[in-house]
């Protein structure tokens, strides 16, 4: 059996950090993403 890092509560590290990389976009990507396009659209 592999030896997993787990935290205190048992939560397996390394999963949690594989299903973060598979999410999308970050809350800060997306507001940026936004800002971007609303300062595109006010300089036209």
């Amino acid at each position: 059996m592999e030896d997993k890092k787990l935290t205190i509560a048992g939560t397996d590290i390394e999963e949690v950090k594989k299903q973060n990389a598979n999410s999308g976009l970050t809350y800060n990507q997306v507001k940026q993403l936004l800002a971007d396009q609303y300062n595109k659209k006010q300089n036209k």
